[in-house]
C-alpha cells in the first residue's frame, strides 16, 4: 500500500443476543465518521446476533453507501426492539423466565421441537431481515471489489464449524447463525443442519483473512460483546452455560487472532515475503459492561436503545484514540 491509498479494514462482529444491538450502535458510529480517503472496508463478519447487523452493514454498503448501511442498522434494530404492547408483554415473560431459571426456584426445560414460539420466533426474525434485505441481489453485489460477506454457523450434523460467504449467504444462512439450539430448531440447509455460531467462530475471522493479497486487511476490528475476564464466580445453571459459552467464543477467537500475530512476527523477522503476506494489525473495540445473562434476550426498547447508544460512544472514542503505530492489546 502506498501512502495515498486508504487502509484496507476488515470488521468482524461477535454475537451475543440482544447485547449485539451494541454492535450496530458501533457500526453506526463508525460509519457516521468513515472517510473513504482514509478507509477501505474489504471485509465484515459476524456471528449470531452479530451476523444480524454485519449483514445489514454489508448489504446498505454495496448497494448504495454508508448512509444507507446506518439507516438499515437503525430500521432492522428498532423492528426486533420489543415496542409494542404485545411484544412487551412476552419480552417481559421470556426475561422473567431466564430470571427464574437463574433463581432458587429452576424451571424445566422444554426443546424446541415442543415449544410452538420457537418456530414463531423464526419466521418472524426471517420476515424482519427479508423486510431489508433482497437476499436475491446478493451473488450480483458480491465480487472482487466488495466487502467479504462472512457469516459464522455449527454444522451440527458434520460436528464443524461452517461459514456462508458471499453469494452463499441466505435467510436460512442468517437464521443459522442464529439458532440458538435451546431456542431455536437447527436450520436445514441442504440436507444438513446448523445451529448457532456462538459455539464456535465468535466471530469468524479465518474467512476474512484467506482472500487475495490485494484485498487483504492491514488492520482488523474486532467488536466484541463477550468480555474476556470475569471476575465473579458463576454459580447458577444459566449463568454457568452463559460463562461457557462467552468462553466458547473468546477462546475461538483468540486462537484465530494469535495465528494472525504470528505471521506478524514472520513477517516481521523477513522469514515471509510482503509480496504474498499481509501484516494485519489487531484492534479490539469491546462492551465493556457487565449485564445479567438474562439481558441477552431482552429486546426491550429502553435497553436496546442503551446498547446502541453505548456502541455509537465507543465508536468515536475508538477513533478518536485510533493511532496505526498503536494496536489496542
Amino acid at each position: 500500500m502506498t501512502d495515498d491509498e486508504p487502509t484496507r479494514v476488515a470488521i468482524a462482529c461477535q454475537g451475543g443476543g440482544s447485547h449485539t444491538a451494541f454492535t450496530a450502535g458501533v457500526l453506526k458510529g463508525l460509519f457516521r465518521e468513515w472517510d473513504r480517503d482514509e478507509y477501505e472496508l474489504v471485509g465484515i463478519s459476524g456471528t449470531s446476533g452479530g451476523a444480524f447487523s454485519a449483514l445489514m452493514a454489508w448489504y446498505g454498503l454495496v448497494s448504495e453507501d454508508e448512509e444507507h448501511a446506518i439507516e438499515l442498522l437503525d430500521a432492522l434494530w428498532s423492528d426486533l426492539a420489543a415496542d409494542d404492547f404485545g411484544d412487551w408483554i412476552a419480552n417481559s415473560w421470556m426475561v422473567g423466565l431466564k430470571w427464574m431459571e437463574n433463581s432458587v426456584f429452576p424451571l424445566p426445560q422444554l426443546s424446541p421441537y415442543q415449544n410452538p414460539s420457537s418456530g414463531l420466533g423464526k419466521r418472524g426474525i426471517r420476515r424482519v431481515l427479508e423486510r431489508y434485505v433482497d437476499f436475491d441481489e446478493i451473488p450480483e453485489l458480491s465480487g472482487h471489489d466488495t466487502p467479504e460477506l462472512v457469516i459464522g454457523t455449527v454444522n451440527l450434523n458434520a460436528g464443524v464449524f461452517e461459514t456462508f460467504t458471499n453469494e452463499d449467504v441466505t435467510a436460512k444462512a442468517i437464521l443459522a447463525s442464529a439458532a440458538l439450539p435451546q431456542m431455536f430448531e437447527a436450520v436445514e440447509i441442504d440436507g444438513d443442519n446448523y445451529w448457532d455460531g456462538v459455539f464456535s467462530h465468535n466471530p469468524p475471522v479465518e474467512g476474512l483473512m484467506n482472500v487475495s493479497v490485494d484485498r487483504k486487511p492491514e488492520e482488523l476490528w474486532v467488536i466484541q460483546i463477550n468480555p474476556q475476564e470475569r471476575d465473579v464466580n458463576p454459580t447458577s445453571l444459566n449463568d454457568i452455560l452463559d460463562r461457557r459459552n462467552e468462553l466458547f467464543g473468546n477462546i475461538s477467537l483468540n486462537q484465530e487472532l494469535r495465528s494472525i500475530k504470528r505471521v506478524n512476527e514472520w513477517i516481521e523477522r523477513g522469514d515471509l515475503s510482503t509480496e504474498n503476506f499481509t501484516h494485519t494489525e489487531i484492534r479490539k473495540i469491546p462492551l465493556g459492561e457487565s449485564y445479567h445473562a438474562a439481558t441477552k434476550f431482552d429486546r426491550s426498547k429502553p435497553f436496546i436503545d442503551d446498547l446502541f447508544e453505548l456502541g455509537e460512544q465507543r465508536a468515536a472514542e475508538f477513533f478518536e484514540d485510533l493511532e496505526p503505530e498503536t494496536p489496542v492489546p
